[in-house]
């Protein structure tokens, strides 16, 4: 039984640290090979037409984006 809250000690310290290095460098988490990033592949979807609820999001995201610029004061 010890040496199962050893380890479990041992994990959440492990995540506690990762956690508090993701906390102070405000960077997100990879993994070793870089990602899709690496692949060349921007996105991850890759698709030539994008499902209709990529679409809703993305028309939402401009309609929001158009408010916010016709009712901007400054």
């Amino acid at each position: 039984m010890s040496t199962f809250i050893a380890a479990f000690v041992v994990l959440m310290l492990f995540f506690l640290l990762m956690s508090v290095g993701y906390l102070i460098r405000k960077k997100v988490v990879q993994g070793s090979c870089g990602g899709l990033g690496a692949l060349g592949i921007e996105k991850a979807c890759d698709c030539d037409e994008p499902c209709d609820r990529r679409k809703a999001r993305e028309a939402a995201k401009a309609e929001r984006e158009e408010k916010l610029n016709k009712h901007r004061i400054i």
